[in-house]
């Protein structure tokens, strides 16, 4: 087949509306199709629901452990954004790429499938494998399923390259992130009765009161890494709302919370104390008014941190592909940690700016992508040894 460029790959991927509130399952079998011409040997992992699929492809002899090119298919929604022009199609200007994914992270995937014919006409005595994932944008959903899948084959690997915009610097370390639902039901009547009824409202807002607290505590006096641009562990709560009127007792509320925290922490413990501090700080005189009345907790999502010593294996190799003396660690989230917790040595390179993720006319610069191309033919020869 005819070769294709990173900017002809790209293009393409642009094109399909890959927001995670959508299948992706079209976008898979382009990648699927494309790959299996050139002679990679193909496994879907579909989503639980049939909706959306990952996809492993692989070249090259198994009996050695390989190395993995890692990312995500979904984008973010284009909605209430301000575009200078169709999101989902690519725009080339002065040097930079414009379209939904461009950064994060479909030029990292352009980049991998162009240099999948060179992998393909490479002699190589050890295998490389792409493996793109559904729904990270929303918890890292899809990657879990493909560990899982991976982990059946019962197959070895020497490492894994999560392709996140960094600019190509060599990150061995994020933090771990925890989202939590709070849902508060208290008890309606009518204001003039306010004593009568328990305010699920202000009972959120001391919750939320608590969560600050925590935040506070973990900045003044928690685990510190200085690595980190945010060097400790930090609570935010995002979203808070309930009540219809305003001569109404608000009988329910609902806030969304996060912890985002600093290898070393466990996101557990400390939601285990902010349930306590619920329980039996809050519930008390809420329940004394009326007994159904309480917290509802849901942590949805929950994501490990990426922790890599500066001397381990996989680090040292990513900063002589990537050409850096260097490497750091970031605050944003990334599939690294479960490939991590999976016994499979991860960290993040790849191109463009976290900046622009997510971001209206999100763009990603030729020369990163260029980049990210000599990385990746550096890993083809030193699989080829």
């Amino acid at each position: 087949m005819s070769h294709m460029s990173t900017l002809d790959i790209l293009s393409r991927l642009v094109a399909f509306d890959t927001v995670s509130a959508r299948t992706n399952l079209a976008l898979i079998d382009w990648v699927a199709e494309y790959l299996q011409q050139l002679g990679f040997r193909i496994e879907r992992v579909p989503g639980e629901d049939g909706k959306k699929a990952n996809l492993v492809a692989t070249i090259g002899p198994e009996a050695q452990p390989g190395y993995i090119l890692s990312g995500h298919t979904d984008v973010v929604p284009v909605e209430d954004q301000v575009w200078s022009a169709d999101p989902f199609r690519l725009r080339r200007e002065d040097g930079r790429l414009y379209g939904r994914g461009t950064t994060d992270m479909k030029g990292f995937l352009a980049v991998c499938l162009a240099r999948a014919q060179a992998m393909s006409q490479a002699r190589l005595k050890r295998p490389l494998h792409l493996a793109f994932s559904h729904d990270e944008e929303v918890g890292c959903v899809g990657v879990r399923r493909l560990l899982q899948h991976l982990k059946t084959t019962g197959r070895a690997f020497a490492g894994c390259f999560v392709g996140e915009p960094t600019g190509m610097d060599v990150v061995i370390g994020h933090k771990g992130k925890s989202n939590t639902r709070v849902t508060v039901q208290g008890l309606a009547c009518h204001s003039s009765l306010a004593p009568d009824g328990v305010n699920a409202v202000e009972y959120a807002a001391a919750f939320v009161g608590a969560v600050r607290n925590l935040g506070q505590r973990l900045r003044d006096y928690g685990r510190r890494d200085a690595m980190f641009d945010v060097p400790y562990t930090t609570a935010h709560v995002g979203v808070l709302h309930g009540g219809t009127a305003l001569n109404v007792v608000p009988e329910s509320a609902e806030l969304l919370f996060e912890l985002r925290t600093v290898p070393g922490d466990d996101a557990n413990e400390l939601l285990a104390g902010l349930r306590d501090h619920a329980s039996l700080v809050l519930e008390p005189a809420m329940k004394a008014l009326h007994p159904a009345a309480g917290f509802r907790f849901d942590t949805y999502a929950q994501s490990p941190a990426l922790d890599n010593a500066p001397d381990a294996e996989i680090v040292t190799l990513a900063r002589t592909l990537s050409g850096r003396n260097s490497h750091r660690k970031v605050a944003f989230m990334t599939e690294a940690g479960l490939f991590q917790k999976a016994g499979i040595p991860a960290v993040v390179v790849g191109p463009g700016s976290i900046a622009q993720a997510h971001t209206a006319d999100e763009w990603i610069a030729e020369s990163e992508l260029a980049q990210c191309e000599a990385f990746v033919d550096r890993l083809i020869k030193l699989c080829q040894r």
